[in-house]
């Protein structure tokens, strides 16, 4: 009865030395970014509803964008960060990196929302150098992307944190530029918002 005990207590020292534990979101971190996330989504789709197609492709200034141009950029830029984004998700964890983030959580969404820093976007985002032949077709893949997102971000177990990538502009974990990518259409909205409050914008 001894020898008994003893192996099973054995065998439970080894099922709970040999198991890694996984760092997955906290509740608070996956609820933050899942309601940034639609957050930011709605105030997409409201920015740009009831618009008609004089009102969707009015430009302030002919090097400006219009609602229809912010909307392929923001359709665009969400599949490209996420494409990147994903990129070092899939790749091996590198934690030694995490001491080259700098930014708090916060701190990012502020900085990429900010619109009184101006940043000169990259050619093949610019709007007419994308692939969507309308607003609406612009429309449709940024929810569809959008919706995969929220997915990702309530379902995931991956340890966002210790997969970290760098921008231009800094190193950030995965967790960070799901945030980012949130941040960046809301960025975006506020220029839409920006187009409309323009006093030669279309009555109709």
């Amino acid at each position: 009865m001894k020898k008994l005990s003893l192996f099973t207590t054995v065998l439970l020292l080894l099922s709970f030395t040999t198991k890694t534990p996984v760092a997955t979101l906290t509740d608070s971190e996956r609820k933050y970014a899942t309601d940034l996330l639609l957050q930011t989504e709605a105030g997409v789709i409201n920015a740009a509803a009831g618009l008609s197609e004089a009102q969707l492709n009015f430009k302030p200034a002919p090097d400006k964008w219009s609602v229809a141009d912010c909307i392929k950029h923001i359709a665009v830029t969400e599949a490209g960060l996420w494409q990147m984004t994903n990129g070092t998700i899939q790749a091996p964890a590198n934690p030694e990196k995490r001491s080259e983030v700098k930014a708090t959580d916060e701190q990012v969404v502020n900085m990429i929302e900010d619109r009184s820093h101006k940043v000169k976007t990259a050619t093949q985002l610019e709007p007419q150098n994308t692939p969507y032949k309308s607003m609406e077709e612009a429309m449709m893949s940024f929810i569809k992307d959008r919706s995969k997102l929220i997915s990702y971000v309530k379902t995931t177990d991956v340890d966002l944190r210790n997969h970290v990538g760098a921008l231009p502009v800094g190193s950030f974990d995965s967790y960070q530029m799901i945030l980012f990518i949130a941040a960046h259409s809301n960025r975006h909205m506020q220029q839409m918002e920006e187009v409309k409050a323009d006093p030669n914008f279309p009555k109709n």
